[in-house]
C-alpha cells in the first residue's frame, strides 16, 4: 500500500533533518515500512496496519512541530518509544511540556497529579506537592522554577533542603561549607543539570541567579521576585517550617514537597510538614497536591516496593505511617 504525505509552511531541511537524518531515525523505528523524502512530501511503502501506526506516531511528531516549532532527535526518539495506547490514556500531549531541557529534550508533566501541580501552580502562590519517593514532585517543581526563569516572571530560584543527618551544623564533615552541604543537596543539581546547559547553569550559581542552600541558611531573609522550593519539608520541625513560610515576599512562588511517611527526625521532635498540613488546609491560595503510587515515574519496581513497604509499616515506622494516613484524612 503506498500514501503520500504532504507537509505544508514546514522548511524540509529542519523538518526532515541534514541528509535526512530526522526520518532515517523515524525509519528505524518502523522497519517494515519504506520511507522516502522529496522536497516536502513524503512516500510511504508498507501494510496498511504498519501505515496507520505509523500515521498516528507521526501526527505527534508533526503536531509538536507545528506548536513548539523545535524537533530534536530525543523529541522524536520519546514520541515513537511512547506507545499510542500509552499516549492517548495518560493524555500526553504537547500542553504537557513544562519546559524544553537540555538538547531541546522536553520536561513534561506525566502523570495526573503532576498535572494538577503544573495547573495549581499557575492558580497559587503557595503549593504542598506530598507523596511517596519517585513520583517527580521535586523534578516537576523545579521545571516549573526554570520555566518562570525562562519566561522572565521571576529572577532567581532558590532551592533548599534540610540537612537532618548533621542536625543542620555540617560542622564535623570534611570541607569547605560548599563540600559540606553538597551532599544534601545533589538532588536538587542533577534536575537543574537537565534542564539547564552547564555552562549557563555554572553562571546562574555565580551570579546568584539560582541559589542552592540549606534550611538554615534561610534565616532572616525576604525572598521576593523569586521561585522557592523546600525540598524533604517532613524532615522541618515546626519552627523550621514556620521560618520558612514567612520568608515569602513580594512576586514569590513557593512549592513545598515531602513525603510524610519517610520522617528521619528525632521521636521527639514532630514534622513541621504534617503540622502545616494540618492547620493551613482552609486557606485559599494555598493547594496541597497528594501524589501516589500511580504517580511514581522511576523504574518499575519502585511502585512494588513503596506498596511492600506501606503494608508492613514502612520497616518499623507503623506509627508514623498511621499518623500519615490519619494526617491525609484530615486536609482532603
Amino acid at each position: 500500500m503506498d500514501k503520500q504525505i504532504i507537509l505544508e509552511g514546514i522548511d524540509p531541511l529542519e523538518f526532515f533533518g541534514i541528509n535526512n537524518s530526522k526520518i532515517d531515525l523515524i525509519t528505524s523505528y518502523f522497519p517494515k515500512i519504506k520511507i522516502a523524502a522529496r522536497g516536502n512530501t513524503l512516500n510511504i511503502q508498507g501494510e496498511e496496519s504498519e501505515l496507520i501506526l505509523f500515521e498516528k506516531k507521526f501526527a505527534f511528531i508533526l503536531d509538536h512541530y507545528v506548536q513548539f516549532n523545535i524537533l530534536t532527535p530525543d523529541i522524536i526518539r520519546e514520541i515513537l518509544a511512547s506507545g499510542i495506547s500509552s499516549m492517548e490514556e495518560n493524555g500526553l500531549n504537547d500542553t504537557d511540556i513544562i519546559v524544553f531541557g537540555n538538547n531541546g529534550k522536553p520536561v513534561r508533566a506525566r502523570t495526573p497529579n503532576q498535572r494538577v501541580l503544573l495547573d495549581e501552580s499557575i492558580k497559587n502562590d503557595l503549593l504542598f506537592a506530598i507523596g511517596p519517593a519517585g513520583t517527580g514532585k521535586t523534578y516537576t517543581a523545579i521545571a516549573l522554577a526554570v520555566r518562570a526563569l525562562k519566561n522572565k516572571e521571576i529572577k532567581k530560584i532558590i532551592l533548599s533542603r534540610p540537612a537532618v543527618e548533621a542536625g543542620e551544623n555540617l560542622g564535623f564533615l570534611p570541607g569547605d561549607l560548599k563540600e559540606k552541604i553538597d551532599p544534601y543537596l545533589q538532588p536538587l543539581y542533577d534536575a537543574l543539570q537537565d534542564m539547564i546547559p552547564a555552562k549557563k547553569l555554572e553562571e546562574f550559581m555565580k551570579d546568584g541567579t539560582i541559589q542552592i542552600a540549606p534550611l538554615a541558611f534561610m534565616r532572616g531573609r525576604t525572598l521576593s521576585n523569586a521561585f522557592v522550593i523546600l525540598d524533604e519539608a517532613q524532615n522541618t520541625t515546626i519552627n523550621q517550617l514556620k521560618m520558612f513560610l514567612t520568608r515569602m515576599g513580594l512576586n514569590a512562588k513557593f512549592i513545598i514537597t515531602g513525603d510524610i511517611t519517610q520522617i528521619d527526625l528525632p521521636r521527639k521532635s514532630h514534622s513541621g510538614l504534617i503540622h502545616a498540613l494540618k492547620i493551613l488546609n482552609k486557606i485559599k491560595s494555598i493547594s496541597v497536591i497528594e501524589f501516589d503510587k500511580k504517580d511514581i515515574v522511576r523504574h518499575r519496581l519502585v511502585r512494588d516496593i513503596v506498596d511492600a513497604y506501606e503494608k508492613k509499616g514502612g520497616g518499623g515506622r507503623s506509627e508514623r505511617m498511621e499518623q500519615s494516613k490519619r494526617q491525609r484524612a484530615r486536609f482532603r
